[in-house]
């Protein structure tokens, strides 16, 4: 692309071209109330640089890069497509893969929860005299088997029972034992290691990832005046769950819970981060809640494309990377949209967690309620490993010799 194509890309990504008597109106860039009349059919612009040396100029391209795209009534731009018939795609699913792994599913999930928490470092003790406290590696594998049982921990006795049978927790507990480990803020950092650890086996799978966040409600109530209609309403309060997924597995690399009114913007950076130092990242999709010159940034920082959606009101005025890929939305957008349209998986993965974990949290405190999310988040992660394992033949391995758990000396 020559210097002056390049020139024209920018006008027709920056600028507002209109037309009058069938000619173009294109704003100079160096005197923002002066415009050149382009005349498209015949070549010609009344610009110096076409003028003088006759050279196809920077304004006529701008012109034909905008005919390739229409203006809506409202000021939208929508690009112009041709209508064609195309055979619907059908996606053809490994039943005999899909069905071991569902019907051996509970059996596996043990073992690999078993096999994750045997790295789990003790928890910190209290002064003074008294029982050993339970065994951290206990306590998380109680929590999460809890939690994917969807029971009553009452009824989730007899589970526990079987669990301590085949070996996977040191000693019979008793169930209103479960409830206290959720309420232990030591908790919350385990299972975010844990969490990490246990989408480590997929690393070589994902290299695109999908950024959102999703609310889970709880048993509290709020009230809230409606300013609309001018009434006090109540309803069920909720907390928020912002996650980092891979779009091939569904697997989550990174988890922030949060309050309901938590921004989305401001976790995108942590949670790139934290998949970043694990996985390689080739391309990162989210919806324009996320639209930020620094988010942009973070993913070229890792190696990666960000495609996020642009605002209605966006442009390329921000200058370097976001101004790019601002050019390429508005010069691409079939390409463009087929990368973001990838982030439909992570609709997927809320999908999956909510279905099989229930969409509402039983905890009553903050930190169980944190505690309790997460629980969930590392079971879908280890159903995403037993899937993995049927379908791709994956050897799920979570601790080698020398591993040394986050936290531990």
């Amino acid at each position: 692309m020559e210097p002056r194509e390049q020139r024209g890309l920018v006008i027709a990504a920056l600028c507002r071209l209109s037309q009058q008597d069938g000619h173009w109106l294109v704003p100079s860039q160096s005197s923002g109330d002066k415009k050149y009349l382009v005349d498209l059919g015949r070549g010609r612009c009344t610009c110096p640089d076409h003028v003088e040396s006759g050279f196809k100029c920077k304004h006529l391209y701008a012109v034909e890069f905008t005919v390739k795209r229409e203006f809506g009534k409202n000021g939208d731009i929508t690009e112009t497509k041709t209508m064609t018939f195309t055979e619907k795609k059908v996606y053809t699913q490994d039943w005999p893969a899909y069905n071991l792994a569902q019907t051996t599913e509970k059996h596996r999930f043990q073992v690999l929860l078993d096999d994750l928490c045997r790295g789990v470092p003790p928890f910190p003790r209290k002064g003074g005299s008294g029982r050993n406290p339970v065994l951290a590696s206990d306590a998380v594998f109680a929590a999460c088997f809890k939690v994917y049982s969807t029971i009553s921990t009452r009824r989730f006795s007899c589970d526990l029972s079987d669990a301590h049978a085949r070996g996977h927790i040191s000693k019979p507990l008793h169930y209103n034992s479960v409830c206290a480990y959720l309420e232990n803020p030591v908790l919350t950092m385990r299972l975010h290691a844990l969490i990490t650890q246990s989408s480590l086996p997929l690393k070589s799978i994902d290299t695109a990832f999908a950024v959102d966040s999703s609310g889970f409600s709880t048993s509290r109530f709020v009230r809230w005046i409606d300013e609309k209609y001018g009434v006090k309403r109540t309803g069920h309060d909720w907390v928020k769950a912002h996650i980092a997924t891979g779009v091939k597995t569904n697997v989550i690399t990174a988890a922030i819970i949060d309050h309901r009114d938590a921004a989305d913007a401001p976790r995108f950076k942590p949670l790139l981060n934290a998949t970043g130092r694990n996985f390689s990242i080739q391309e990162v999709s989210a919806d324009k809640a996320y639209l930020s010159v620094e988010n942009i940034e973070t993913v070229f920082e890792h190696g990666g494309t960000p495609y996020i959606a642009f605002k209605a009101n966006s442009t390329g005025g921000a200058g370097g990377l976001f101004e790019k890929m601002y050019h390429l939305y508005s010069l691409n957008r079939e390409d463009y949209f087929a990368h973001y349209h990838k982030r439909s998986n992570v609709e997927s993965t809320f999908s999956m967690v909510k279905a099989k974990f229930g969409d509402s949290i039983r905890s009553k405190t903050d930190t169980a309620m944190k505690n309790e999310l997460l629980c969930k988040i590392l079971c879908h992660n280890l159903c995403c490993l037993i899937q993995s394992q049927c379908e791709l033949g994956i050897e799920p391995v979570f601790w080698k010799d020398g591993d040394v758990f986050p936290g531990r000396a």
